[in-house]
Parts: C-alpha cells; structure tokens; sequence
C-alpha cells in the first residue's frame, strides 16, 4: 500500500524526471520488501536547483513515517546550519557520529538526511562510512534498516551539459539512461576538492546503491509545475497566466532558451506578481 501510494505521487507530481522515479522506486521497494536487508539504503540525489531533490526526498521520507519530516526518527543535516565553521570539523565528526549511532540504537528504522553535500566539508562523511556498509553490526547496533539520502548541486552541471548534447543528438529525455550520466556525476562529485564526496571512501567502497540524477526541466515540465501550485495554492488555473509565468523565468543555453535555470524553485513566488 505504501509502495503503490509512494509511485503514484511520484507518478503525477513530480514532472519530468523519470530517471527519478525508476530509481527511487527500484530502491525503496527492494529494501522494503526485504525483512533482512544486507546494508541500509544509501541514496544520493543530483542535480541543478529546483528540479526536485528536496521534493523527492520529504515524499519517500512522508510516505516511511507517520509524522513525515516531523518524526523524531527524521535526521536532517544541513552543513551551513549544523556544521559551519572548518575549524571545528574533528568535533563536527566526533558528534555526528554519535548523533547517529544514539539514534540507530533507539531506533534501527531511521532515516538521515544531508542537504547540500556540495557545501559540506571534504573528510566530515566520512565518519557515517561504518553505519553504510554490511557489516552485521556497529558498535553493538543493528543498523541495517535505515535510510541515508545525499542531496547535492553537485553534478548538476555535468548533467545539464549530457541532456543537453544528447537533446543536440535528437535524443528523447525519456531515453536518457543512468549510464550516460553516471560517469560525469562521479567525476564531478569524487574529483571535486570543494565536493563533500571528495576522495571520500563511500564513494571508494561503493557505498551509495543508488545515484539520483535530476534532470534539466523544459519550458511544459514549469508549465505543469505552474499548473500544480495554482492549484495548490486555490487560484483559478488560466492558461494565459501559465505561459506569462513559465515564460518570465530565465532558460538556458542563451540560444535555444531550453532548460529553466531554476527549475521550478522561484514558481510559487512569482505567480504573486500575476494576480
């Protein structure tokens, strides 16, 4: 019930991302269909602002736990707000690692959440690898029904540029598979000194099951996402309203004007201006 609830929303709301969809749902069904899962489910999602990574993970993260994002089995990570300063990262990475095996010991069925893996320190990841991989048991705790999802900018721009040339190719969205993006977002993510990931050892070890890519979103994906928060937000759905806000946000490459340069972020708060 849960499984068929989770793919029929990512079905109708999330608008054009079907590498999302397939991967997401492969994951999360395989590891909950599994009373014994060998490791936890390690998800990293990637791509530019305003695609849908945060979308995504709060749904899966609704559909898990009754109280949602809310639920004290919820850990939400950001780097700017939990771990800002450099200098102190041997203590950021002393408390993580607490943080996460005290709460895998209250509750073998959590989930943690790191935003913004592109702005968090090179080495301070590091600290989960034990709690990611399938060894039977951490520090006394039996771990292996949690949930990790990695959320990142980084490797967006690589994606754009491969649904870019594949789009110069005459090929469909619908037909970009993971492995044409996949070689360029680990490049973009391990290689990249700024990058959480960078040199890191869950991506050495093989850690992540699953690499999320978001794609690019076209001029009808805003369209749609115009449709759904005029909706949401209880305003009349007028198409001359729709174009004027899909087509007041800025696309991308200068020439053809294909991609949203911010997705579908600054939708909600622009529809303001057109009533």
């Amino acid at each position: 019930h849960f499984v068929s609830g989770l793919e029929f929303d990512l079905a109708t709301s999330l608008v054009g991302q079907p590498l999302v969809r397939q991967q997401v749902m492969k994951g999360v069904r395989e590891f909950l269909e599994n009373p014994n899962p060998v490791k936890p489910l390690v998800m990293s999602f990637h791509g530019s602002t305003g695609t849908g990574k945060t979308y995504v993970s709060s749904m899966v993260i609704r559909y898990l736990f009754q109280s949602g994002l809310q639920s004290p089995y919820v850990h939400h990570f950001s780097p700017i707000v939990h771990f800002p300063h450099a200098e102190q990262i041997e203590e950021y990475k002393e408390s993580l690692k607490r943080w996460i095996q005290g709460n895998l010991t209250n509750c073998g069925r959590s989930a943690f959440l790191f935003d913004e893996m592109d702005k968090m320190h090179p080495g301070l990841i590091d600290v989960v690898i034990p709690f990611l991989g399938p060894s039977w048991v951490v520090y006394g705790t039996n771990y292996r029904k949690a949930i990790f999802i990695f959320i990142s900018n980084a490797g967006g721009e690589q994606i754009n540029n491969v649904t870019l040339a594949l789009w110069r190719a005459r090929k469909d969205r619908e037909e970009i598979s993971l492995q044409d993006l996949e070689p360029a977002i680990s490049k973009a993510v391990f290689e990249n000194p700024q990058s959480g990931f960078w040199k890191s050892g869950i991506i050495i070890e093989h850690l992540i099951d699953f690499v999320v890519p978001f794609l690019p979103l076209k001029h009808h994906h805003v369209k749609q996402c115009v449709v759904s928060e005029l909706v949401q937000q209880g305003l009349e759905v007028r198409p001359g309203v729709v174009q004027e806000v899909a087509d007041s946000i800025p696309y991308f490459p200068e020439e053809e004007k294909l991609f949203s340069s911010t997705g579908c972020k600054t939708v909600a708060s622009r529809i303001s201006f057109f009533f």
